[in-house]
């Protein structure tokens, strides 16, 4: 099947991604990134030390934490930290992005210092976890460097030993999808998460059957569509890196 999906989109295309580094003033790395209409901001803080149960080990720790805005969707929810507690969704993608960047961090060579990723959604239309991922590791990447140029790591240390970036794929109609917007996701036969490094290797697949269970053949043409997906989004991460805090487009 090759129907085109309700915003025009082929099947395997992605929403227009677009990251844009050096959004902040003040963090030492910092990226919006925006897949399609969802909008995440991702700020990566820097800080010497390590939390307690890590000091005298000469290791690093990277982790995250995810958050939406009131009016990020198309009604207005009230802030966790108002209501005094957190979400089990809210900790369960900020696990979820602390996991999948220490993935590819040797927290060795980070030192003992910490790096905190906070990713806020100012607008959410499906994708807000993957898109995280894919924006927090640019603005790992640059706060790492932000620290060697300031001497707060070692010149020749290597603490970032891959890259990683994130995509939705699921069934829609009767057809595997790629970067799932809310109507999709919303009405999704099954549903996927897929974190993968840019060398092609799996960090977390997460999937779900919300109708119909899927079997094997269908499993491997979701994460086929994945890892085309991840490579792209990998090219984009690079390009960004590789063009100043304009940030790069695809």
């Amino acid at each position: 099947m090759t129907a085109t999906r309700h915003d025009g989109r082929a099947p395997h295309e992605t929403r227009e991604v677009r990251i844009t580094r050096g959004w902040l003033d003040h963090a030492e790395g910092s990226v919006l990134v925006e897949f399609g209409r969802t909008r995440v901001l991702c700020a990566a803080s820097f800080t010497e030390g390590v939390p307690r149960w890590l000091k005298g080990k000469g290791t690093g720790w990277v982790t995250a934490e995810y958050a939406m805005l009131p009016r990020a969707t198309n009604t207005r929810s009230d802030r966790e930290s108002v209501k005094g507690r957190i979400g089990g969704r809210t900790h369960e993608i900020s696990r979820l992005i602390g996991r999948s960047l220490r993935a590819v961090i040797d927290t060795k060579a980070l030192g003992e210092n910490t790096i905190v990723l906070d990713c806020d959604v100012l607008q959410a239309d499906g994708g807000t976890r993957t898109a995280a991922i894919t924006g927090a590791w640019v603005a790992l990447a640059d706060a790492i460097e932000y620290a060697r140029s300031q001497g707060l790591i070692a010149k020749g240390a290597q603490p970032l030993v891959g890259s990683v970036a994130a995509v939705s794929v699921g069934i829609v109609g009767g057809q595997a999808v790629i970067d799932l917007d809310y109507p999709e996701d919303s009405t999704a036969e099954t549903d996927m998460n897929v974190v993968m490094t840019g060398d092609g290797r799996y960090i977390e697949v997460q999937g779900t059957a919300e109708g119909h269970p899927f079997d094997r053949a269908l499993l491997d043409e979701l994460l086929e569509l994945a890892a085309q997906g991840c490579a792209d989004l990998t090219a984009v991460q690079q390009a960004a890196l590789a063009s100043g805090a304009e940030g790069a487009a695809s």
